[in-house]
């Protein structure tokens, strides 16, 4: 059944709203009360489409990882079909780190702690890199170990430190290289 116009209008409200809020505050600093008075919305409306702020991270983060998972089934070498695996695990940090620079607050917000492994992205983000490490001794655990430095945790705790993105894909881009 296609949205109500009034509902799309409602959502496009909302996630705008969450989103400007999110990254001036960091999405644990801003209450659903703070979202729906942001937005012109009533707390009925909020709450009926989304019922805590990981629901409004995550479908704010949605379309971004639903652009990166395209470039990489569809998407031009590296990043995409046809290049070797190291070069496309390389490419995948990069678009990662780039990802993380740009929505860590919403990125944090949804995959936290155990809840990481449980997302759909993380899923996808899994399945890609076990395949690419396909030719590795143990695929299965190298693809968690290589998802591992891509943790929001460990990003934000690194960019808090000094640590550039640029240095961050570096350091990833030698990791590849291992593969």
């Amino acid at each position: 059944m296609p949205e109500r116009a009034d509902a799309a209008r409602n959502r496009a409200k909302i996630l705008a709203a969450a989103d400007e809020l999110f990254t001036a505050r960091g999405a644990a600093d801003v209450t659903m009360e703070d979202i729906a008075r942001a937005a012109g919305v009533g707390r009925g409306t909020l709450y009926r489409r989304y019922p805590d702020r990981a629901s409004i991270a995550v479908a704010l983060l949605d379309e971004h990882e639903r652009r990166l998972q395209e470039s990489l089934l569809r998407g031009d070498p590296p990043l995409g079909p046809g290049a070797p695996p190291a070069e496309r695990l390389a490419a995948f940090y990069a678009a990662m780190v780039e990802l993380l620079e740009r929505h860590a607050h919403l990125v944090l917000g949804t995959e936290v702690g155990h809840s990481r492994f449980t997302t759909g992205a993380y899923g996808f983000w899994r399945t890609h890199v076990r395949v690419l490490a396909a030719g590795a001794p143990d695929p299965d655990v190298l693809a968690d170990i290589l998802l591992a430095p891509l943790a929001p945790e460990l990003y934000l705790h690194q960019r808090a430190r000094g640590v550039s993105p640029e240095r961050i894909t570096a350091a990833l881009r030698e990791l590849a290289g291992l593969l």
